[in-house]
């Protein structure tokens, strides 16, 4: 009998994901076609691998014992034919998908796609919205590439430093708190907007302020930079955000930055990725193209106010 060693990559998608629907959308392949295979992999085995309960899918026992060897297989077979291969950047035709926070989207994701574009214009990006930590989409391969403010916990989720930024207080022209002295009390007395896609109107800062006995008034909570940013300027909310990433966004609005009077660390900023693309030489390059992009963030602001665009980057492993 003729094996299909595709089969393989199809046996491991199911066995992870735990159904068709989810091993269809790993792979990027239909639901129907998806179904074709497992079909295909119940011949082959003599075996149900998947068997319905309830609304769920489990594996069999059978399937449960050959789990580990089979995602072995296909990391072997995956390292074995790509390790040598040249990156040919021209000729590369795939589509990437970048989850970062919606303000460093809007304040770098133009440049990430103009170079990528200019680099290896078969290449696709998926600029994802962030919904929130999920590294369960990073391990099923859904995302290729994140941002965080804290680095994973998982062995098998990869990071790299890019930068770290300071807080700032932005506020409307003519707010109160541009008249005056810049001190603590009057920043805790003021009415604040915090960003929170999950709506909450506690963060860090709320923690920092209580050590000192002060507290603050969080009377909103927007979903995004862009949005909180928006609302400081049409009201007397203070919002307090990352200085760098959100630096073109507030100067386009016109909105004045103001020092946080609060001693707190810079918050640093991660890409993170999966541990099956350490070796992948085209993620190696979209991952190095990303960092250049994001670090150039951090350098001195040009006189246009934008950060430059990444000059080309050689092919590597990258890490």
């Amino acid at each position: 009998m003729q094996l299909d060693l595709n089969l393989l990559t199809a046996l491991d998608a199911l066995l992870e994901e735990g159904s068709v629907a989810g091993a269809a959308a790993r792979l990027h392949v239909t639901s129907p076609a998806m179904s074709r295979s497992l079909g295909r992999i119940r011949r082959a085995t003599g075996d149900q691998i998947l068997v319905r309960t309830g609304r769920s899918m489990v594996p069999t026992t059978r399937a449960l014992a050959m789990r580990a060897q089979v995602h072995a297989l296909v990391e072997q077979a995956h390292h074995l034919l790509s390790a040598h291969q040249e990156l040919d950047l021209a000729a590369l035709d795939r589509v990437f998908t970048v989850r970062w926070h919606d303000a460093l989207t809007a304040a770098c994701g133009t440049a990430l796609t103009t170079a990528v574009r200019r680099q290896a214009p078969g290449i696709r990006l998926r600029l994802s919205a962030e919904p929130g930590a999920d590294d369960a989409e990073l391990r099923r391969g859904e995302v290729d590439l994140e941002s965080s403010s804290r680095a994973p916990e998982l062995p098998d989720i990869r990071h790299r430093l890019v930068g770290s930024d300071r807080l700032v207080v932005a506020v409307r022209p003519g707010h109160p708190l541009t008249e005056g002295p810049s001190d603590l009390e009057r920043y805790a007395a003021a009415e604040h907007l915090t960003v929170s896609r999950r709506g909450s109107l506690r963060d860090p800062i709320d923690d920092a302020l209580t050590t000192r006995a002060l507290t603050r008034r969080v009377v909103a909570a927007g979903p995004t930079a862009a949005f909180a940013l928006q609302l400081a300027l049409e009201s007397d909310l203070v919002v307090t955000l990352p200085d760098a990433v959100t630096r073109t966004a507030r100067e386009r609005l016109g909105l004045v930055t103001l020092p946080l009077p609060l001693p707190l660390p810079d918050v640093p900023l991660y890409l993170l990725w999966h541990q099956r693309y350490d070796d992948d030489r085209a993620h190696a390059w979209l991952r190095d193209l990303a960092a250049e992009t994001v670090r150039a963030l951090f350098a001195p602001p040009t006189a246009a106010g934008a950060p430059p665009v990444p000059e080309p980057a050689a092919p590597g492993a990258g890490g």
